[in-house]
């Protein structure tokens, strides 16, 4: 009977689809025979979302979401104590922080009114790419994790992970979102802090990330000593089986926790374009739906890469985006970003970067792996001649808090003509040539992509956390 009734599913998904066709074919009657369209371009339409697309079917246990989300905002997780996760993915900046590139430990402020903080807790740096928007993470197939895909499944570690904490990585997390959640505290730009302000700033420095006096160890001590009602220890014993006392509870833990908020708290599938999808026609507008179609057909060719229920590949491409800030160290002067070729040291993956999904993309400015586009069509029309875009960018154009040894760092890429031939000579992307009123429908549709439920993440915010240290930037 089992297999009987999944093929009848099957034929009922099969009528549906060819509904959705018809439909979709009568809505875009009068846009007119153009070059590039193709036909049967619906065919390239993703399925709509399901909870089997997201980790544990999307049930996650309600105490442990809580723990999350109070540990995501928590400053304890910071070295000096004055940052948490939130700071660079606030859900009041859509769970980034509007800024081309973060500022990190010692600055001060909420998202585009954060500064760089002021005399000895001044930054040193901003961080060197854009803080990703965390929507849909908590989606299996979301498996790579980091503009590089430095953290990806490895069936031959112990951990069943490939990072940057190589055979460190604790095993026991429960997704690569969990493993994500390993990395931010362990950096000094970011939440640690710089060498002699604090301990675990110093261990994070040396490399030291899972010694017993390492940097994941010293914050799990930090947590073994909140007790007491509404404190950590006693949420942990009652969310995590082998966590019977304070001193069984561990970094992974708590990773895990923050995986299992984010996950729940920015699962973000109930926008038009997913409404139409399940068979409401009316959930999107007729230039949304033409929008659709470029973007699906090889007319605009988006879905080559923005492919799959969340519109990414999660494979990676060097498509000529402009380089800001300090970068990463690489190149001559070491203010270039190899992107993926950092991980896999092969030079064909030289400036080649994840595919980004686009859900809530309006929400979520600036664009690139260095925040280097402001707006959503400045972005789109840098993908229709990306190697003139590159060489007409105007540094002047990146939102960031103003200081004037960064603003240097900020523009010494582009300021150099031979990193800029060599970011454009490793192009993979090839011209298109829309009209002005196709890129407009490309927008629309973009902006069909929005979850009106991630509109007011208010409530995403807890009143205070279990430390006692403010929820204020």
């Amino acid at each position: 009977m089992s297999g009987e009734y999944s093929m009848k599913q099957k034929r009922q998904q099969g009528v549906r689809r060819l509904a959705l066709a018809a439909g979709v074919a009568l809505l875009v009657v009068g846009t007119g025979a153009q070059a590039g369209w193709n036909n049967g371009w619906w065919n390239n339409l993703p399925a709509p979302v399901a909870d089997a697309d997201y980790f544990a079917n999307g049930n996650q246990d309600p105490a442990k979401v809580k723990l999350g989300q109070e540990l995501f905002f928590d400053k304890v997780l910071s070295g000096n104590m004055n940052i948490s996760c939130a700071t660079c993915h606030h859900p009041l900046a859509g769970t980034g922080d509007g800024l081309a590139l973060p500022v990190g430990e010692g600055g001060r402020g909420l998202g585009v009114t954060r500064d760089t903080g002021s005399g000895s807790d001044a930054v040193h740096e901003r961080v060197p790419r854009n803080a990703p928007p965390v929507f849909n993470l908590g989606a299996n197939e979301f498996s790579v994790m980091f503009h590089d895909g430095r953290i990806q499944p490895d069936a031959g570690m112990p951990s069943g992970f490939e990072s940057p904490a190589g055979m460190d990585l604790p095993e026991g997390l429960d997704n690569a979102l969990a493993v994500q959640a390993m990395f931010p505290v362990t950096s000094g730009t970011e939440m640690a802090g710089q060498p002699g302000e604090n301990t675990i700033a110093d261990v994070a420095a040396a490399g030291d990330l899972a010694g017993p006096n390492g940097v994941w160890a010293q914050l799990a001590e930090r947590l073994r000593g909140i007790d007491g009602p509404g404190g950590y220890v006693e949420q942990f014993i009652a969310v995590f089986d082998d966590v019977n006392s304070a001193d069984d509870i561990e970094y992974r833990h708590a990773a895990n926790a923050i995986a299992a908020f984010e996950a729940v708290a920015w699962r973000a599938d109930d926008s038009p374009f997913d409404r139409f999808l399940r068979g409401k026609r009316s959930a999107m507008s007729l230039n949304q739906i033409r929008g659709m179609r470029i973007f699906y057909s090889n007319r605009g060719n988006c879905s080559s890469c923005h492919s799959g229920k969340f519109q990414t590949d999660l494979n990676f491409y060097a498509i000529a985006m402009p380089q800001a800030g300090g970068g990463k160290g690489d190149g001559m002067f070491g203010y270039e970003d190899f992107g993926r070729e950092r991980v896999t040291g092969n030079i064909a993956d030289r400036y080649r970067f994840r595919t980004p999904t686009l859900r809530n993309i309006a929400l979520t400015p600036p664009y690139g792996h260095a925040g280097t586009y402001d707006d959503l069509e400045s972005a789109v029309r840098h993908h229709l001649n990306a190697v003139n875009s590159l060489y007409s960018y105007d540094i002047s154009q990146l939102r960031v808090p103003p200081r004037p040894d960064l603003n240097a760092a900020d523009a010494q890429a582009m300021n150099d003509p031979a990193v800029v031939d060599a970011i454009a000579a490793r192009s993979e992307i090839a011209p298109r040539n829309l009209t002005d009123w196709e890129v407009a429908r490309l927008i629309d549709f973009l902006n069909a992509l929005t979850d009106p439920s991630m509109l007011d993440m208010r409530d995403d915010v807890p009143v205070q956390v279990p430390s006692g240290l403010t929820l204020a930037e």
